[in-house]
């Protein structure tokens, strides 16, 4: 992802209609700007249609369990008409689709327990096929059920199976443990099947129509690209919170199960985490503000019961709890703002034969997208690179694994740290030229050896920092043979600022295609990504999650290279990653690691499955003996010796939380050959202080 928040930059020239429900003002709203403000305006017309008819099916039926036949021969009716109702501002086919929804599911409530009341036939001779895009949907209520029945099938078919292992393994480790037979562990296999599909069921009544509304939306937003979405208000909180890492609140997190809303996480550092009145598994039953009389939210919808525990910092909430031993009280809570640890970035030192290296890892590129002087990644990246200067660090990585992307203005400030200056990136709408998007600064902050870590997830504005640093030849990009490649930028909208205020409620935000972004070398990154330098197996090498994976992605193409010049400051920057590759090639546990990313790919692709018991276990065995190979995969270790910065170790003092979980990251970090791999070539990395005269590229 990568999103430049900035107003509608065209003169909006319609009125919007002020005497509609809201539905159709969001029709409305969202068709306007879709096809105005779009990189890439499609033509609404019957092929449109089609296409949005069979999105909006998916999204209520992906799996083919609900519609019958008959169901989706009537909604064919309306293949060829979307685009006409959009126009007119009709929703007749969404209200017919939504309500057939409701009714087939509320039929299968009827069926599904009866299905799960007696033992299941492991003897008889059946299969289950969960390929559902080649499947039709149900002829008739019997057919269906009989659908129902064989999922319920599988999944307590591999409870039962995990049950009966671990019962061998109590056995073998007890010899005076008596196993449970296989009657009592098919039943409570059964109840645990019950429960699941139960649980399910009760987040399903949590979602209203009006949700489901904003479901139709997307469905029509996703026509245009994989990136635009329609944001309903609770989700555009999420996006703020998961842009900035932060929000506003107790500093707990929620789940609801069973109509009971329990504290299931405290976040270190917020209200709750510092005032220690609220613990885990802590039952939320009443909620009352400032002024006011307290509100029930044990029947209540999850969102709406944390609509009203968020509240502005300074204020006061009250939570009337039931405690895990039983005991009832109420507890005020002063909120705050609550930041989200997880989501910023987090460094260490790595010693390697008597030599220190930094290593960053960044999940994001945050940002506060009201105040660009808060805290953003680009800051804290700068902050954390002083900080590993000071210890006398002689090489940097920085992680961008997994990494989405986020604010387009902070990769570009980050960009800049490790040249003088120059061109990062490109930006191109549909009609103006492209914009150079530079470092200006004239100075460099770490002119050190770098490595950037990649794989098939790192998207958007880690593409762009990969690409820059490749480009100028400043740091040797290590990880899969090409990132994500999402090469658009996306703008934010609050739809609220062109209706009346209050008149509709909230209305949410519209995140859509705006721009395109380009290397400086003039290619795009979108479908093609970036290709590492050094290539390393990892286990997404053969799974389809790329941009050209998605629907409706834009295509690639190619504008002039901006001028730049390369770095130029290492003496054998070509013969570092031609003797990384060699190690990666002959490496035994890089190939145990392909061997593995093409057996995951393989599982993925296997959708037939054996609901007879025997013939399950055995396919179940021969997977767990064929798996055992990869046992030397969790049990490596680098040798590498991972340690927290000064300031870091003083919060870790006050903060347990915060310890333990730096405790577990470097774990993982010792079983990390990639880590292992950055180091190896920043150990072979030969600065050229000699002569830094950049190379003019011609």
């Amino acid at each position: 992802m990568l999103v430049a928040w900035t107003r509608f930059n065209t003169a909006v020239d319609h009125s919007f209609s002020s005497d509609t429900s809201k539905d159709k003002l969001l029709m409305e709203l969202i068709s306007y700007f879709m096809q105005r403000g779009h990189f890439d305006p499609k033509d609404i017309g019957n092929d449109f249609s089609i296409e949005l008819h069979a999105t909006f099916i998916e999204m209520l039926d992906g799996q083919k369990r609900y519609f019958l036949k008959k169901d989706i021969v009537q909604f064919e009716r309306y293949k060829y008409a979307l685009d006409d109702e959009f126009r007119a501002l009709q929703t007749t086919f969404f209200d017919l689709a939504y309500e057939r929804y409701v009714q087939r599911r509320n039929e299968a409530k009827l069926f599904y327990s009866e299905l799960l009341a007696k033992p299941f036939d492991f003897t008889k001779e059946e299969e289950i096929n969960l390929d559902y895009d080649n499947q039709d949907f149900a002829i008739n209520a019997r057919q269906r059920r009989d659908k129902w029945r064989k999922q319920l099938k599988l999944s307590t078919l591999n409870i039962l199976h995990t049950k009966l292992e671990e019962e061998e393994k109590q056995a073998a480790k007890d010899t005076d443990y008596t196993p449970k037979s296989f009657a009592v562990l098919e039943q409570e296999s059964r109840d645990i099947t019950l429960e699941n599909i139960e649980n399910y069921f009760s987040l399903m009544d949590d979602v209203r129509e009006e949700d489901w509304f904003g479901s139709y939306l997307n469905a029509f937003v996703s026509q245009f690209d994989p990136h635009s979405v329609y944001f309903a208000p609770v989700d555009k909180d999420r996006f703020d919170a998961s842009m900035s890492g932060k929000y506003e609140g107790i500093g707990a997190r929620l789940t609801k199960r069973n109509q009971v809303i329990k504290i299931v996480d405290v976040i270190s550092g917020g209200p709750i985490w510092r005032a220690q009145s609220v613990e885990v598994g802590d039952q939320i039953m009443m909620v009352r503000q400032e002024e006011g009389e307290p509100v029930d939210v044990q029947s209540m919808r999850l969102d709406d019961a944390i609509k009203l525990i968020k509240g502005p910092a300074g204020t006061t909430v009250y939570l009337t709890l039931k405690r895990v031993d039983g005991t009832i009280e109420e507890v005020p809570i002063i909120r705050d703002t609550v930041e989200l640890e997880e989501s910023y970035l987090k460094s260490t030192l790595i010693e390697k034969a008597g030599r220190k290296y930094g290593f960053i890892h960044l999940p994001k590129f945050y940002v506060d997208f009201r105040d660009y002087k808060e805290r953003n990644a680009a800051k804290d990246m700068e902050r954390e690179i002083i900080r590993l200067k000071q210890q006398g660090v002689q090489g940097l990585v920085i992680d961008l694994r997994n990494n989405g992307g986020g604010s387009l203005q902070t990769v570009v400030d980050m960009a800049g740290f490790f040249i003088d200056e120059g061109p990062i990136v490109q930006v191109k709408t549909t009609e103006e030229k492209s914009r150079i998007l530079k470092d200006r600064d004239g100075k460099t902050l770490w002119d050190g050896p770098l490595v950037i870590m990649v794989n098939e997830l790192s998207a958007s504005a880690s593409e762009i920092l990969a690409a820059a640093m490749q480009d100028y030849e400043r740091a040797i990009v290590l990880g899969s043979k090409q990132t994500f490649g999402k090469g658009t930028v996306q703008n934010v909208l609050e739809l609220n600022r062109f209706v009346s205020k209050g008149t509709y409620g909230d209305l949410g935000a519209l995140k859509y295609t705006t721009e395109k972004f380009y290397r400086i070398t003039g290619k795009s990154t979108q479908l093609e990504g970036v290709n590492s330098d050094v290539v390393a197996p990892d286990r997404y090498a053969y799974v389809d999650i790329g941009e050209k994976d998605q629907e409706n992605p834009l295509i690639w193409d190619q504008i002039p290279a901006a001028p730049f010049t390369k770095w130029n400051g290492y003496q054998n920057y070509k013969e570092v990653i031609a003797r990384s590759s060699k190690r990666i090639a002959s490496d035994s546990l890089f190939q145990l690691i392909d061997k593995n990313a093409k057996w995951v790919r393989q599982q993925q692709d296997k959708n037939d499955f054996s609901l007879n018991f025997d013939h399950f276990s055995s396919e179940i065995d021969k997977d767990e003996d064929f798996v055992n190979q990869f046992d030397a995969l969790d049990d490596y270790n680098n040798k590498l010796t991972f340690k927290s910065l000064p300031y870091e170790l003083t919060k870790m003092k006050k903060d347990t939380i915060l310890a333990e979980k730096r405790k577990r990251w470097k774990k993982v970090l010792n079983k990390d050959i990639y880590v292992e791999e950055a180091i190896s070539i920043l150990e072979d990395l030969d600065l050229n202080f000699i002569s830094k005269k950049p190379l003019a590229l011609q």
